[in-house]
């Protein structure tokens, strides 16, 4: 009589796994893959989109001159200036001083000549995909806690995918290794193991980081107690408290667009694209935000606010930030791969795909097991 084996805490953490991750499945594909398709959303679009050529003149216009050229397209409200020459400037202009958000417009600093930026099917598409990401094309209310508690159990699959990936016992080099590769020579079904098994190992520290950081935009509870355990707000702290004017000085002594070039290049000493918020009301003030060409990261900035009469009323410089401070502000990049640009965008594309993958290799596992093994017949 063979002796029934014992239910151990490794079969139970293989029954977790397995039993979540047959639950969330559908869920978790869904929202893998239009992950997937979000994370080059970016450049897909610039790819399709009409391109602006500059082409370089003896000398550029000032930035008042071209708003001058912007002026009967509405309120210029901000102005991006590159750090390479050659590039259009990108200028936002709103319809009204209550709109939220402005057009983007293109413009050649040599020429003043201007382009909009038009809508294409492909931002319907996307916006498509972000809804599916989000809230699986449901009112927000209602597939927002359902992609909330399914990132909960793709966390919990991770962590329960590691424990099983190492060997049950005699854990060494030699037992570690076939983990770390596919056997492609092998039959269809250790195909298929491996492919879930080491690609999922591979992915899965980015899973982790996609998935505890994507519950920011899920549930508030969890923003309250990820604020308190990093000690800085999360989302709530962006920008910090508002900066208002200080100086009494009419409308004519305001301090030009060029000065404030002058002011932003002394306080940050560096070469890099330059953000330009123009003064909105009797209390506005400049904001500039600069992106530093050698940094590694292309979406990290210092913050300068300039009073209208040419004073710094603030500065902030990002690497001088606590730690937590600068990890709290970085949540959305660190989700969406766009921390370190290009090259963490493609590794998190890659992270993706294996994690859009991982539910039907799983499925497939469990099908395989499934199936009866056939009797052998005595004689």
């Amino acid at each position: 009589m063979k002796k029934k084996k014992k239910y151990g805490l490794r079969a139970f953490i293989n029954d977790v796994h397995l039993w979540l991750g047959l639950a969330s499945g559908i869920i978790l594909f869904l929202v893998c893959l239009s992950g997937t398709i979000l994370t080059f959303e970016e450049e897909i679009k610039g790819f399709f989109a009409e391109k602006f050529t500059v082409e370089a003149g003896d000398k550029k216009l000032s930035v008042e001159q071209l708003i001058s050229a912007l002026e009967s397209e509405g309120i210029v409200s901000s102005v991006t200036v590159p750090a390479e020459e050659g590039e259009a400037y990108e200028f936002s202009v709103k319809e009204s001083p209550e709109q939220r958000r402005g057009s983007t417009y293109y413009v050649n600093p040599y020429t003043a000549e201007f382009s909009k930026t038009q809508e294409s099917s492909l931002d319907g598409f996307f916006f498509s995909m972000f809804k599916l990401h989000r809230w699986l094309l449901l009112d927000s209310s209602i597939g927002r806690p359902i992609v909330g508690v399914s990132t909960i159990i793709f966390l919990i699959l991770s962590i329960t995918g590691i424990v099983l990936w190492f060997p049950k016992k005699n854990i060494k080099w030699k037992t570690l290794k076939p983990g770390f590769k596919i056997k492609f020579s092998a039959r269809w079904k250790r195909i298929n193991h491996d492919l879930h098994n080491t690609l999922g190992f591979y992915a899965c520290i980015f899973l982790v980081v996609m998935s505890l950081t994507g519950l920011c935009w899920s549930f508030q509870w969890y923003r309250d107690l990820g604020s308190e355990v990093m000690g800085a707000q999360i989302f709530g702290g962006r920008g910090g408290p508002r900066v208002e004017s200080e100086a009494q000085i009419g409308e004519d002594e305001v301090i030009s667009i060029a000065e404030v070039e002058k002011i932003t290049a002394q306080e940050l000493n560096y070469e890099g694209k330059t953000s330009i918020s123009f003064p909105s009301g009797d209390k506005g003030v400049y904001s500039i935000r600069k992106y530093e060409s050698a940094k590694l990261s292309p979406i990290i900035a210092d913050n300068l606010i300039v009073d209208r009469d040419g004073k710094v009323l603030k500065k902030e410089i990002f690497n001088d930030k606590p730690l937590n401070v600068r990890i709290t502000s970085l949540i959305k990049p660190l989700h969406t791969g766009a921390i370190y640009g290009g090259f963490s965008k493609f590794i998190y594309f890659l992270a993706c795909l294996i994690a859009t993958s991982l539910p039907i290799t799983g499925t497939f596992i469990w099908l395989n097991k499934m199936k009866k093994k056939p009797k052998i017949k005595k004689a």
